[in-house]
């Protein structure tokens, strides 16, 4: 297991990802009247990310050879901005679209602009280790972030009529998939100080969960995607 995840994890994951991608640009005519649309650019980004950051395969002997021994030699600070701090603040603006109470679509801003300002100051402050390692507390309260938006949406889906038919709604089935992965991921991150070469059983524990998570997750974009239909909001 501990091989074939070393061989096989960002081919299956970047796999999923594609599909999930490919079945938004499928769907793109019957969504681009919703907010949905910006999901489905959401999900291409994903790939291009995952594309561009491979650029590490070609540093040792390839055509980036020249970013050896430079501090853009790993793709840490590419993650950082592009996922780590780039996937909260596309949420907020997904989620601000389908929220509908105006005094938490404040909160929300306030939460995001104190996500942005600590997510820089920690850059800031720590510009080196912003080449070298991941900054697990951006990572955290980013994804804390994400989870008070789908928690929010959910409730007021409760408390209204659209749960009548919650299985036809798109927004349902994102919601759901995004809460059940954090739920699942987010404690592994308090364990991280273990990801070394020291401890194999934690990085594969961590590797299988995550690729499952992400697997069950894409997938089930691509299902919701093909399957639902347009709402109005």
């Amino acid at each position: 297991m501990q091989e074939f995840l070393r061989n096989y994890y960002t081919i299956l994951t970047f796999v999923v990802e594609a599909i999930a991608a490919l079945s938004g640009i499928i769907c793109f005519k019957k969504y681009k009247e919703t907010p949905v649309k910006y999901f489905i650019y959401f999900l291409i980004y994903v790939c291009v990310c995952e594309t561009l950051a491979l650029y590490t395969l070609h540093v040792k002997d390839g055509v980036f050879s020249f970013l050896k021994d430079t501090l853009l030699e790993k793709n840490i600070w590419f993650t950082t901005l592009f996922w780590c701090i780039g996937s909260p603040v596309f949420y907020t603006f997904f989620y601000l679209k389908l929220i509908s109470s105006g005094v938490i679509k404040r909160v929300i801003k306030v939460l995001l602009l104190l996500f942005l300002v600590y997510s820089f100051l920690c850059i800031a402050f720590n510009f080196y280790t912003f080449f070298d390692s991941y900054f697990i507390s951006i990572i955290i309260s980013g994804e804390f972030l994400i989870l008070f938006l789908v928690s929010v949406y959910l409730y007021e889906m409760l408390q209204s009529d659209r749960i009548i038919n919650f299985y036809k709604s798109v927004y349902f089935y994102i919601s759901a998939t995004i809460f059940m992965w954090l739920l699942v991921t987010t404690p592994i991150l308090f364990y991280d100080i273990y990801y070394t070469t020291a401890d194999w059983n934690f990085i594969v524990l961590k590797w299988q969960i995550f690729l499952f998570s992400n697997i069950l997750m894409y997938l089930t974009f691509s299902f919701a995607l093909l399957w639902c239909n347009p709402e109005k909001r």
